[in-house]
């Protein structure tokens, strides 16, 4: 399976709480739904067809207990996510939970490479991520993460956890797919490369045609 990391930020790279102001407040964080204003259909659309690739959740356990919570809780019939999201198999990197509520569930003990490395050799279209982003930061700088999507909301808060650390592993970055939505969220999708290219700049003259 391929590994693809979803992960909603804000201009400043804060993806703590996007969902609502009680969703995570760790920390004393109180600036939480700040991506709420922004969506729209194409957003529902777009991030409907991204899970649709998906065979299995990984989660680290932050996020697989505020999921865990929350989306049994969705009874409307026609949100696009909550059967899907209740009925995949689920994956959370913990070694402080013995099992699991939201059913179906795998317990991942141990080393998370070691564990991400074993469920990525196995048949299927994709495992994802989706928040959970100190387990998503430790895997992209493993060289684990095959797909990279970011939702990028308009918006700077200066505060809150932020999604990539100052640690660990260089990696670049391809993009492959960009797109704008109406409300001004920015739908990104990279594929990680070996290398982290440099050059010396010497002047606009390579860069432009004759």
């Amino acid at each position: 399976m391929r590994l693809a990391l979803t992960e909603f930020v804000t201009l400043d790279g804060v993806s703590q709480g996007p969902g609502s102001p009680d969703e995570d407040t760790a920390g004393g964080f109180t600036r939480g739904g700040w991506l709420v204003p922004f969506l729209d259909e194409t957003f529902v659309r777009r991030t409907s067809e991204w899970l649709d690739l998906a065979d299995g959740l990984l989660l680290g356990r932050r996020t697989y207990e505020a999921f865990a919570r929350d989306w049994p809780q969705i009874t409307d019939p026609d949100d696009p996510f909550t059967e899907r999201m209740n009925t995949l198999p689920k994956y959370v990197v913990t070694d402080t939970l013995t099992t699991g509520t939201w059913h179906p569930t795998t317990v991942l003990a141990g080393d998370p490479v070691q564990a991400v490395s074993e469920l990525k050799s196995r048949p299927g279209r994709e495992l994802q991520i989706h928040g959970s982003a100190r387990l998503g930061d430790t895997l992209l700088s493993a060289g684990l993460v095959d797909v990279l999507r970011l939702a990028v909301a308009p918006t700077v808060l200066r505060t809150g956890r932020r999604f990539l650390s100052g640690h660990g592993v260089p990696c670049g970055l391809r993009l492959v797919r960009q797109e704008a939505t109406p409300k001004g969220l920015l739908l990104l999708e990279y594929e990680p490369t070996d290398q982290v290219p440099q050059g010396n700049y010497e002047g606009v003259a390579e860069f432009v045609g004759d």
